[in-house]
């Protein structure tokens, strides 16, 4: 077979920094591969190699030859969770709602799409669109990813799984030789997966015909967990440790993974034991030195109640007449498709939405808007989100240390020296979530996934009274998403927390939350509330 790649001892670098010292792997046509690995594992560094954002050096040595080939060098595209956070950044800096008497919604996905087929770059938003934009709703790629409704949407008023299938429609007509789509269905509803999962078998199965036609598409799919895998990959390559830890076929692979998932089934209960047991010294220790939020309420008094809700931009509602209340240890589950308002609803309550000052919300028994300040809010609240996440990267050379204490002060990144009390909470919180000795590396030196687990952990530290989860399991690897389950569902056996859980996976519902809030648009009523 010809090879397409072909990597021969060599280590993945960046500069003088070493990420992979050793890696050998070839990809031939008539091949489809899964790249998989654990957050951390060198798996993010090996697909940024192949795209050309770190390098490929020959390990050279009298006994052993090396080398790197590739025929995508210049053509690769990488569609992820990290890009969409760096999409949404990037529309944060451009956003001039302070100049207009409107909110900018950024730029549209027909003008986000028509930059890659000749449009004006996004410094140039604001210049007229190539003819080929008015057709976009006429291309396959288009349809393929199920975004020709939404092309004259704003970016920025776009759900997670939306942008993502953004992103990919663009990367598909970008005419770049290699795709590598990773993580590719976090985020994303029933139907948006099976639209995706439809995508990708065609792609691989038209990939496998073109055998070495230079000019075909190829993928490669990119995995944290070995789930919702098509049927169509061939091979996989794994990465554990900064080392290649498995290559070769699927069938083989998934031997590998029926006995490990039967091992770590012996130790499951222990670790979450043990998890329980840290779990709790950490609150003890917290509340004996007076830092966590020991005001507890009335059971009977509601934390959130959202009375006739209607939020919407440019004539589009998004919420309606919404009637919600929630209660001390009610803990909820919120779902809904692409696009339903969850996150809408998720900001109403931070206060990041401001039509909240037009409606009736009220939190902790108070209207919002009635002279309360951002910070009497947010002392009783734990965020992981979406939109956190993106202003965290922008503040990534912090250490993780002052990212977890941070979440004691209700702050993008620290400011002021950390008391000797925080620093000793901090570093038993990143202990528990598996960070233990790295307090002093920088969040941006962090993968996705483990970036994730570092905010769920901030979010948490100071025990508040509502912890909101807007997709939290983002990108964690398979024993990271146990490990957070875990903590989340320990959290709210403690009774002094109250869990707002937004997510697609039904894997991810903890059995805690026995409240669901099911949003439907274009229905009425548009919700639905149920019990689990």
């Amino acid at each position: 077979m010809a090879a397409l790649i072909s990597i021969q001892n060599c280590r993945v670098q960046d500069g003088r920094r070493t990420y992979i010292p050793q890696v050998s792997w070839q990809m031939n046509a008539g091949e489809a591969w899964l790249v998989t690995g654990a957050n951390g594992s060198g798996k993010d560094m090996f697909l940024r190699a192949l795209a050309g954002e770190k390098d490929f050096v020959p390990n050279w040595t009298a006994e052993q030859d090396a080398a790197y080939s590739s025929q995508f060098d210049g053509s690769v595209e990488i569609v992820s969770l990290e890009r969409a956070a760096a999409l949404m950044q990037e529309e944060r800096d451009l956003d001039e709602t302070d100049y207009m008497d409107h909110l900018d919604e950024g730029r549209t996905g027909r003008r986000f799409i028509a930059e890659v087929l000749g449009g004006p770059d996004a410094k140039h938003r604001n210049q007229p669109l190539p003819p080929v934009a008015g057709r976009l709703e006429t291309m396959r790629e288009v349809r393929q990813c199920g975004v020709e409704h939404i092309l004259d949407r704003g970016l920025r008023a776009m759900s997670t799984g939306e942008i993502r299938r953004m992103l990919l429609c663009r990367a598909l007509l970008s005419q770049k030789k290699l795709l590598i789509l990773s993580d590719p269905f976090a985020g994303l509803d029933v139907t948006s997966r099976h639209i995706l999962r439809e995508f990708f078998q065609t792609m691989v199965r038209g990939q496998l015909d073109a055998g070495a036609d230079r000019n075909a598409t190829r993928l490669i799919l990119a995995m944290e967990r070995y789930a919702e895998v098509p049927q169509t990959i061939t091979h996989v390559l794994e990465f554990a440790d900064g080392a290649v830890s498995f290559c070769g076929t699927k069938d083989d692979y998934e031997r590998l993974i029926a006995m490990r998932q039967g091992e770590a089934q012996k130790t499951r209960a222990t670790e979450k034991s043990a998890l329980t047991d840290a779990f709790g010294q950490i609150v003890r220790e917290t509340a004996a030195h007076g830092d966590a939020e020991t005001e507890s309420g009335a059971d009977d008094q509601p934390l959130v109640s959202l009375r006739g809700v209607n939020v919407g931009w440019d004539g589009r509602l998004v919420l309606r007449d919404l009637d919600w209340t929630v209660y001390p240890n009610q803990h909820w589950l919120i779902r809904g498709s692409n696009g339903s308002g969850k996150t809408t609803l998720l900001e109403l309550i931070t206060g990041d939405n401001k039509q909240v000052y037009s409606n009736d919300v009220r939190l902790f028994g108070r209207r919002r808007g009635t002279g309360e300040t951002i910070w009497d809010i947010k002392k009783h609240l734990g965020i992981v989100s979406y939109r956190l996440h993106v202003e965290y990267r922008m503040v990534g050379g912090t250490d993780l240390q002052s990212v977890i204490i941070s979440g004691f002060r209700d702050s993008i990144g620290l400011y002021g020296l950390p008391t000797d009390t925080e620093i000793a909470a901090a570093k038993k919180w990143l202990a528990l979530a598996g960070f233990s000795g790295r307090e002093r590396d920088s969040f941006a030196s962090l993968s996705y996934g483990e970036q994730r687990a570092i905010l769920i952990i901030r979010a948490a530290v100071k025990q508040p009274k509502v912890l909101i989860l807007d997709e939290p399991c983002h990108g964690l690897d398979e024993r990271q998403r146990q490990k957070i389950l875990d903590l989340l569902e320990t959290i709210a056996d403690t009774k002094t927390t109250t869990l707002l859980h937004v997510t697609h996976d039904t894997t991810e519902a903890l059995p805690c939350e026995k409240h669901i809030l099911e949003l439907r648009p274009n229905e009425t009523p548009m919700y639905r509330i149920l019990k689990n």
